[in-house]
């Protein structure tokens, strides 16, 4: 996948300024940052490198980027650091995908609420999939898993769902046995929905009644009880999208799915199509139609809206990891499974090689973002290795605030 032709920093740099002077009373501190960091991103602004060409001494220059976790040119490294991470805790088993999704009526207080709303929501997921696989009627036994949050649909409104990554299986409540579920079978969707439901609106309940949830605009009604009570009410019979898809082909495939996911935004550079003054045409797939890959045109200013709807606060963790992968018990509970676990045969033996973890992965543009990042840039001209000449200083004083925390 070579350079996209229009990057979401282009629509920044041209009609930011513009869209701050527009909506001064409505964006807070967290949007204004994540703005002012996709426009400085691999521009002079942060400086960069001179790079040199040792066998034709062909010459460009490379300007560190902003490593902002919104922005789109930057998830490629971090993926990889992420990615290799995570091989270490890779099983011998299958591995499945379950997406708990929110109510659109949920999606709009999320949205005026979000670190109390998306933390309710990991909270729910995690007891909803350790409640039922305890339940020996199900599995019976202490899974782990990963979480993942994403907050927009296809067309970058607002649209909360969880993406979970889960062993096929778990501990004995001895500790003694792996217990694993049925071949391409994890758990029931409908029994998973329906507890999802009873517990996030439990915990929403609790949140209203400990004022920890703000209303505003068109939802400052709901500051009242009876009204909130009344906006719940059908939420409480709705049937919940849980969706638990097909198991993974093996851990290879675990590993191009994350790397898919756990570190996307809510748009990638290579969907936009055109960036003009008055547009912006992007392609999004139509899952109400087989997944058919059409094209929306918004204005310019639309396009920034719908973008920053999905920056999260500061420090909000949106990978989070439970259970037997929780981060202060992982390793010996890997440990002890691996124990339990028959071997894998040398054919199917893991770990997972570097080149199927970057493989996962699309390339970045040629830019070293900082002196520990490992990667070669060669020469567009001869295929050479191009080397750091000169570091180029920073254009301004203050540094673009980092918000890396994933």
């Amino acid at each position: 996948m070579g350079r996209p032709a229009f990057q979401v920093a282009d629509v920044f740099r041209r009609h930011g300024e513009a869209y701050r002077e527009a909506n001064a009373g409505h964006l807070d501190r967290c949007q204004r940052r994540v703005m002012a960091a996709i426009e400085a991103c691999r521009t002079a602004a942060l400086g960069g490198h001179v790079l040199q060409c040792k066998t034709c001494g062909h010459k460009e220059i490379a300007y560190s980027s902003c490593r902002d976790r919104h922005c789109p040119t930057c998830q490629g490294s971090a993926a990889r650091a992420w990615l290799e991470a995570r091989q270490a805790d890779l099983l011998p088993a299958e591995y499945f995908h379950v997406v708990f999704t929110l109510p659109q009526q949920i999606a709009v207080i999320a949205y005026q609420n979000k670190e109390v709303v998306y933390g309710l929501l990991f909270e729910a997921v995690a007891e909803t999939l350790k409640t039922i696989a305890r339940d020996p009627k199900h599995l019976g036994a202490e899974i782990g898993f990963t979480a993942v949050l994403h907050t927009w649909g296809q067309t970058l409104t607002i649209h909360p769902h969880l993406h979970c990554i889960v062993p096929g299986g778990g501990l004995s409540p001895d500790g003694t046995s792996w217990i694993s579920c049925r071949p391409g079978y994890f758990l029931p969707e409908r029994v998973l929905s329906c507890l999802f439901r009873g517990v996030f609106l439990g915990k929403l309940v609790a949140a209203y009644e400990e004022k920890r949830l703000n209303f505003f605009s068109n939802l400052a009604h709901l500051a009242e009880p009876k009204a909130f009570s009344a906006y719940l009410a059908p939420l409480w019979q709705l049937d919940w999208v849980v969706d638990s898809k097909q198991p993974f082909a093996g851990p290879e495939q675990v590993l191009r799915y994350l790397s898919r996911y756990t570190h996307r935004v809510a748009i990638s550079d290579h969907r936009l199509v055109d960036v003009a003054d008055d547009h912006v045409t992007f392609t999004w797939k139509d899952y109400r139609h087989q997944a058919r890959v059409a094209l929306m045109t918004l204005s310019p200013a639309e396009f920034m809206r719908r973008f920053l709807l999905h920056v999260l606060p500061d420090g909000f963790q949106r990978i989070r990891h439970y259970g037997l992968l929780a981060n202060g018990t992982r390793q010996a509970k890997l440990t002890r499974i691996r124990q339990l676990l028959p071997p894998v045969p040398q054919q199917q033996a893991m770990p997972v090689t570097q080149d199927a973890v970057t493989a996962t992965v699309a390339p970045e543009d040629p830019v070293l973002c900082e002196t520990k990042d490992v990667w070669q840039p060669t020469c567009p001209e001869c295929g050479g290795e191009m080397h750091i000449v000169e570091t180029l200083p920073k254009a301004h004083r203050n540094r673009v605030p980092r918000n890396d925390t994933s």
